[in-house]
């Protein structure tokens, strides 16, 4: 498996800042710089704030009383939030079953078909599960595009899909 290159842009910053405040929870602009510098990426505590500031990011109070940096959700919800693993992989699975109607593997590629007008936010709960064997997704109308990270890991990711689509 190839390390990820992450691009020095602020975009890249900012999307990297979203998906580790999404993964865990993140107490501090000390513990998020960490953990930037653990993914390559190295920025002073005055662009941290401000980055924070940009992506709208609030100190939320946590069910056990902690302070955690939370993000808001996609398309449009203000509600900040600190998605676990579990609630991203059962929002998946829900989705797979209202969304996926097939799913066919080509090599590493995996071509999943929705109704008209659903490929893009399948596409989005696929990315924002942080699925350790998707490469990324590419979403058209009704088709989502999908690379696996393994050469020959096609086959498995659409029964992946498709056993999510079942269980939901």
């Amino acid at each position: 498996m190839s390390t990820p290159m992450v691009a020095s842009t602020k975009a890249a910053r900012h999307a990297l800042i979203t998906s580790l405040l999404q993964r865990g929870m993140v107490h501090s602009q000390g513990e998020l710089a960490a953990l930037l510098a653990d993914e390559g990426v190295t920025v002073t505590q005055a662009t941290l704030s401000r980055d924070l500031v940009e992506l709208r990011a609030v100190r939320i109070r946590t069910a056990e009383g902690a302070l955690v940096y939370a993000v808001p959700g996609e398309g449009g919800d203000r509600t900040p939030t600190t998605a676990d693993a579990e609630h991203l992989a059962a929002r998946l699975s829900r989705l797979c079953a209202e969304l996926l109607v097939t799913a066919e593997a080509s090599g590493n590629l995996v071509v999943l078909r929705t109704p008209p007008g659903a490929a893009q936010f399948l596409a989005s709960a696929i990315d924002h599960s942080v699925l350790p064997t998707v490469l990324g997704t590419i979403a058209g109308d009704d088709t989502v595009l999908v690379i696996s990270r393994d050469p020959d890991g096609g086959d498995a990711l659409a029964a992946r899909f498709l056993s999510l689509a079942g269980d939901g």
